[in-house]
């Protein structure tokens, strides 16, 4: 939630990340990063370039009829997918197939199609007046519509043709929010995929094109989240180097991989880094990496408690509202029901927190109490939960060392009677570390 927090205040990203193509050097693509008032104008730009659409029977007829739109005997129109016409039945196009051909019954119809449309079946290039001048004008297929490129959007097009290929790695209009819970090495730093043919130039992919970013970078003027992170073990050292030099590079993962020879050097990756784990995981922390952390920023012990007030009792209610919505299979709680769930919370700041006049905030044990209590209720049929299913959701709802406790004495006197004879006899260890003050006498 405090990530989250964070990532909803904070200025939308005004950087997007490209990688582009190195004619020199295609194994080291390079990176460009554009700020939003270039995006936009480019992106104006490429509209531009991209012509205007335009319905078939807009068209010359010409340009239709060459194009596949329009029927040469009939003069319906239909899909250009269609070669022959569904009107007269016979094919749409004049050309006629080569005389002498053996096999122009089964062949036929195919080499018209793909023959022609490599041939120019797909793009007309004619001219025509405007304002008095003469202009080359390209007609193409676009789907069930017809693309018209005039010269200003062809002199856009050769404009853009003679940069140097590039792919958008961060967009611009992208979430400020990156949860890389459980990330893989690669998930997390980025990696380039695989191609069988090497990046060959005529049959492989580029370098440039199979470039993967890592949650750093999707990350990059945003925020990056990790909970449970001392799981992610020596990757920390990676978190640490991005933080500290706001760039790194990216490179293939897998040394059997084309991609391991392509690197991207110098990648933006200046994030806000929020991080999460237990207490008894803390020694588990890289100590450069909290050092780091203490050094930029701050490490916040959340609180198990809040004050039982008015207000912190309305917003517990809407705790339990919400609970059963997200559940979405249990009645809702009576008011007497409610009530009792605050009790409880206040009993569990007392026992577990030593915290009077104060209400837990260890929500996820007290949404299981609220989904236990609504189990009982769907069991009896209740329409809603009522005081009686809390009470006997409290009873239930225990810790299984708890319920070992109340059975047995003792959790140690709980695992004693859940070994053989044949265990108890290869397995001296239960037995020889024994205490008086401890309770695994229970074992005798």
């Amino acid at each position: 939630m405090i990530a989250q927090a964070l990532a909803l205040h904070s200025p939308p990203p005004s950087e997007e990340i490209r990688v582009v193509h190195n004619p020199e050097n295609p194994e080291r693509p390079l990176i460009e990063v554009k700020v939003r008032d270039d995006v936009l104008k480019e992106s104006i730009e490429r509209e531009g370039a991209e012509g205007e659409l335009i319905d078939p029977r807009e068209a010359p007829i010409n340009v239709a009829e060459r194009l596949g739109y329009k029927c040469v005997h009939c003069g319906i129109y239909s899909s250009p997918k269609e070669r022959m016409c569904p009107k007269c039945g016979r094919p749409k196009s004049s050309a006629q197939q080569p005389l002498g051909n053996p096999f122009g019954d089964l062949l036929g119809g195919f080499f018209e199609i793909t023959m022609g449309e490599l041939g120019g079946r797909n793009r007309v290039t004619t001219t025509r007046k405007r304002f008095g001048q003469e202009e080359v004008v390209v007609y193409e297929r676009a789907g069930e519509m017809i693309k018209v490129l005039d010269q200003k959007a062809l002199e856009k097009r050769r404009d853009m043709e003679k940069d140097s290929p590039r792919k958008v790695l961060v967009p611009i209009n992208r979430n400020p929010f990156v949860l890389a819970t459980g990330a893989s090495e690669t998930e997390l730093l980025g990696d380039v995929k695989h191609d069988p043919y090497g990046g060959h130039p005529q049959l492989g992919t580029p370098p440039y094109e199979r470039v993967v970013p890592g949650a750093i970078h999707e990350a990059h003027q945003g925020v990056l989240f990790i909970d449970e992170l001392p799981q992610l073990g020596v990757l920390q050292r990676y978190i640490l180097t991005a933080m500290q030099e706001k760039r790194f590079p990216i490179s293939g993962r897998n040394p059997q991989s084309a991609g391991a020879a392509v690197r991207v050097d110098s990648v933006p990756c200046d994030f806000i880094f929020v991080g999460a784990c237990n207490i008894q995981d803390l020694p588990h922390i890289l100590s450069p990496l909290r050092s780091r952390i203490t050094g930029s920023g701050y490490e916040v012990l959340v609180e198990t408690t809040m004050e039982d007030s008015d207000r912190n009792r309305a917003r517990m209610v809407q705790f339990v509202a919400q609970e059963i919505a997200t559940d979405k299979r249990i009645p809702h709680a009576s008011r007497e029901a409610v009530k009792a769930i605050i009790e409880e919370a206040r009993r569990r700041a007392k026992d577990i927190d030593n915290k009077d006049h104060a209400l837990t905030l260890r929500l996820r044990e007290l949404g299981g109490l609220i989904r236990a209590a609504g189990d009982l209720a769907v069991i009896e049929a209740s329409p809603a939960i009522e005081e009686s299913h809390i009470r006997k959701a409290i009873r239930l709802a225990k810790s299984a060392e708890q319920q070992i406790k109340e059975r047995y004495g003792s959790y140690y006197a709980g695992q004693a009677a859940d070994i053989t004879e044949s265990q108890k006899s290869m397995s001296p260890y239960h037995y020889w570390n024994y205490h008086p003050y401890d309770d695994r006498r229970g074992y005798q």
